[in-house]
């Protein structure tokens, strides 16, 4: 039954000690790197993808969960940037359907001349979509708004406007290109950290030298080309290259708090295109609760684990309370996380103050040593900053030349299995994100029925007075732990709560009550100790921490 393209790192261990040189090494696991990898491996060549912590741990997990064109570039004119998004939300939609969704939008109009311009750049945005388009505009008048929206504040509403859009799971689809590349013949080391580049006579680079940092075995890899796809972290890696480059990166943080759906009970999801600082603020349905952001912060530095701003936090809730009728409080947030975002700038822009003056473009640099970086762009535009960075690589490398086939490559989990697809309508969310995985998964049931127990206590055994406490989407089971380990290279309790599970991102408190289950179940299946369960229950609960609002202040 197992066809043998699961992420299997002891199996990516072996083959990696059998082969004396690649065609491309890719550093770093978020989208882009997963991309090229993907792209890469696609058109035959000898690929290998290093990751310092888990895949999509960084920025590609903490996205706003929007395949869009980006409605906010066209006010800046950058009509390529959304051309070329729209085009490739298009394609994401075919080939990744179990986790990408069209997806209804809203913009509220208070005033009949921004209600003008706002149509006039949605048509705009519907034409650039061309063939591939989610669905036409519609004007909708006040009272079909506070129908779609019962908890929207009337007052000063004139009417909004219906608009589509895509959404997903980021971090879900991060794992299913690592699926993808490994049936294409990539492998993929989580937990792999690059220390030095290596170079060769000409001052040329060769390969990289990384730590396992599980075994702590140095490995020293040889590749005819190396790609620093690190985002955020891509000065890292070119100071290796030359100790006085520095590329000009501004990290601008994006924050998102999530709340229960019974303070936007909608199945559209909201924008507010320019808020009090002039922001544009998302409210979207995910996964049965709702997640409202983002923040578009300066940061002066770069960390794995980018922790929420209290004035963030605060910015959030105040715009969404002067819209919504429901007021919530810190201790109505769920989870609140962060994300950084790589702008590249220019000169002229590096004491800007504010991140719309810096274009979302992605920007290829190659060094005189020939280091391949990939830095900017969006999730939505992965396959196509990829295909970029491939095509690069090939004349650096001097490899010889295929073209890009990811145009056409059904992501992995795209093609449900029969016995699942007749329940497709039927389906809850928390089931359809596995794709054809979902077989394999119930499969693992069938032969175990314990495995089918729910990883959260029941309703019943919980505070009756909360009836919102568990959504449906918290009906999680023991066998998708067991999967996730074996088939999706989860190594930490974080790694499934947070990446594959999701339930670190919608509920804190939640993840914090089940990680002991979940490191029971890990231990059994890596062959790790009770000291192991301990440290890792002890670790994950000091990292959710971070995610939770335990108490209001205020109150």
């Amino acid at each position: 039954m197992m066809k043998g393209f699961f992420l299997n790192r002891d199996k990516f261990l072996n083959i990696l000690d059998n082969i004396n040189i690649w065609d491309v090494l890719i550093i770093g696991g978020g989208a882009t790197g997963l991309g090229i990898a993907l792209d890469s491996a696609s058109r035959g060549y000898k690929t290998i993808l290093l990751e310092q912590s888990d895949f999509s741990k960084g920025t590609s997990s903490r996205s706003t969960k929007l395949v869009h064109g980006g409605i906010r570039y066209l006010a800046q004119g950058n009509i390529k940037l959304v051309y070329e998004a729209l085009q490739e939300r298009g394609l994401l939609l075919k080939n990744a359907p179990h986790l990408v969704k069209k997806q209804r939008f809203v913009i509220p109009i208070f005033s009949w001349k921004m209600g003008f311009l706002y149509w006039t750049g949605l048509k705009l945005y519907e034409w650039l979509a061309g063939s591939l388009s989610f669905g036409k505009c519609k004007f909708l008048s006040k009272n079909e708004i506070l129908k779609i929206f019962p908890e929207i504040k009337p007052d000063k509403l004139k009417g909004g406007i219906l608009y589509y859009d895509g959404q997903f799971d980021d971090a879900r689809l991060a794992i299913n290109l690592a699926q993808t590349c490994v049936q294409k013949g990539g492998i993929l080391l989580n937990y792999f950290q690059v220390k030095n580049l290596i170079k060769k006579v000409g001052n040329k680079i060769s390969g990289v030298i990384a730590d396992d940092l599980e075994t702590k075995k140095e490995y020293s890899i040889y590749s005819k080309t190396v790609i620093n796809a690190t985002g955020v972290f891509s000065n890292a890696i070119s100071k290796m290259d030359e100790s006085k480059c520095t590329i000009l990166i501004k990290p601008s943080q994006g924050t998102h708090i999530v709340l229960k759906k019974s303070f936007f009970s909608s199945s559209n999801a909201i924008v507010i295109p320019k808020t009090s600082d002039g922001r544009v603020l998302f409210s979207v349905p995910w996964y049965d609760h709702v997640l409202v952001g983002t923040t578009d912060t300066f940061l002066d530095k770069c960390i794995l684990e980018p922790k929420p701003l209290e004035k963030e936090i605060d910015f959030i809730l105040k715009t969404f309370n002067k819209y919504f009728i429901h007021s919530p409080r810190k201790s109505d947030i769920l989870s609140a996380f962060s994300g950084l975002r790589p702008l590249v700038v220019s000169h002229h822009l590096s004491h800007s103050s504010s991140t719309k003056d810096i274009s979302r473009s992605h920007k290829l640099m190659i060094s005189p040593s020939g280091l391949v970086t990939i830095i900017g762009g969006k999730w939505t535009t992965y396959r196509k900053m990829a295909e970029d960075t491939v095509n690069k690589a090939i004349e650096i490398g001097n490899l010889n030349k295929v073209p890009s086939l990811t145009k056409n490559i059904k992501i992995y989990g795209s093609v449900s299995s029969s016995n699942s697809n007749n329940n497709r309508k039927k389906q809850s969310s928390c089931w359809k994100k596995y794709g054809e995985d979902e077989y394999h998964i119930k499969k693992l049931i069938q032969d175990n029925p314990l495995l089918g127990d729910s990883l959260i206590i029941s309703q019943e055994e919980d505070n009756k007075d909360d009836k919102n406490k568990y959504s449906s989407y918290y009906s999680c089971t023991k066998a998708e732990v067991i999967w996730m380990v074996r088939y999706e290279m989860a190594r930490t309790i974080e790694d499934v709560l947070a990446r594959r599970l999701r339930l670190l991102f919608l509920n804190a408190k939640i993840a914090i009550e089940i990680a002991p289950k979940v490191a029971s179940l890990m231990a059994q299946e890596l062959s790790r100790d009770e000291s192991w369960e301990k440290s890792q229950v002890a670790s994950f609960k000091e990292l959710a921490m971070q995610y939770y609002y335990p108490s209001d202040p205020s109150v």
